[in-house]
């Protein structure tokens, strides 16, 4: 028995090692339309499996028209590269938490994110997002992840 722990917590450790390199963080802003604010946010990039599937998970914060509105989101992105250029196409979709608060009433509701963007190599990318159920119908934004 003990010998076979012995032998899995490297495994283990050596997996967890790869794992965290692989991952990278990143920062976004922009605007949304209804409401019409300005937000910005981070996000954690980890592939799952390979380089074009990854989970984003990530946190805005967005502020104007008397409210501040807060969505943590958990993307699941795929990207296409385009062939014989430093950029890729995703696109991505996944559930997505709003935070809403005005003056002093706060509101949380649930709802469906989706993602469409262009990413270069170096990290830089813009994007299109959407969503409902007090999400931002519209969020156009611009970002950069640190790989």
């Amino acid at each position: 028995m003990w010998t076979r722990v012995t032998w899995m917590v490297p495994g283990v450790v050596c997996l967890g090692v790869g794992l965290a390199a692989a991952q990278a963080i990143g920062f976004q802003g922009g605007a949304t339309i209804n409401p019409e604010q300005v937000y910005v946010g981070t996000h954690l990039e980890v592939p799952l499996g390979s380089d074009d599937f990854l989970i984003r998970p990530s946190i805005d914060g967005g502020f104007g028209e008397d409210l501040m509105l807060a969505t943590i989101t958990v993307e699941f992105l795929y990207r296409f590269d385009l062939g014989g250029t430093d950029w890729a196409l995703y696109q991505g979709t996944g559930p997505a938490v709003a935070i809403t608060r005005v003056e002093t009433k706060n509101d949380v509701t649930g709802g469906l994110s989706y993602v469409f963007g262009f990413a270069h190599e170096n990290g830089f990318f813009t994007e299109f997002k959407g969503g409902g159920s007090g999400l931002a119908d519209v969020k156009v934004g611009v970002g950069f992840t640190f790989r």
